[in-house]
Parts: C-alpha cells; structure tokens; sequence
C-alpha cells in the first residue's frame, strides 16, 4: 500500500486505499480501492470520502452496475479492475487509513460512466 503524505487529501476521481471493517452482511469487508466522488473540498473538512467500492471479482464481468477500469498490480496483477457502481458509501479516511492508489485515478471517459451508471441507481438527475 502507498503511504500518503502529511498533507494529503482524497480529490475526486481519484482511486484511494480504505480499510472497510467493520462491515455487515454483503458488504465489503477488509481493505479496498475505492473510487472518490466528492470533492477534496468536502474531504478535507469533513474528514468523510464519498465512493464506489471495487474489487477485482471476475463475475462483476457480468454485472450491469460495474465498470471495468483498468488492470490490478500487485497480488492481483493482471485482474480487471471494477468500480461497483451500486453500492455508494462515505467513510472516515482519516480514521480507516485512506491512502493513494496505485492507479492513481479513472479516466475521465470512464469516470462518466460510472457517473451515468450511478444515477441510474439514484436517480439525482
């Protein structure tokens, strides 16, 4: 995992590290990437990351609601990437170790879909 800097805050479509437990049923546990929607305005004074989880889970291949990203490194090398789309959640990153991604952030033509995909969800506009 890449540390951060004393300075450090998440910005929006960025991908960062977060530690999920404790978790509940279906939900994901254990440390993630996560995508950031909010803003690094909102992060840095409140402490909270709004995002998608993701995960490397091959049958998310299928899922209408998960955006392949890019290609994992690391134990995972060689994996698709998967932004899930349907499962948006806020987190202290402060508190659960958020930390940079190494892949850093989602292109912008991707970060639209995922957008697209979640007001699919949610319906905000």
């Amino acid at each position: 995992m890449v540390k951060r800097s004393k300075g450090w805050v998440p910005e929006r479509q960025h991908i960062i590290w977060i530690d999920c437990n404790p978790q509940r049923g279906k939900e994901m546990r254990d440390v993630h990437p996560f995508l950031v929607l909010s803003p690094k305005a909102f992060n840095e004074r409140t402490s909270l990351v709004i995002g998608l989880p993701m995960t490397t889970a091959s049958y998310n291949a299928d899922n209408p609601f998960a955006v392949a990203v890019g290609v994992a490194g690391g134990r995972k090398a060689g994996q698709a990437s998967y932004v899930l789309c349907h499962q948006p959640k806020s987190f202290d990153w402060r508190l659960r170790g958020g930390a940079p991604h190494p892949m850093k952030r989602v292109t912008d033509a991707r970060f639209a879909e995922v957008l697209a995909l979640l007001n699919q969800v949610i319906q905000l506009a």
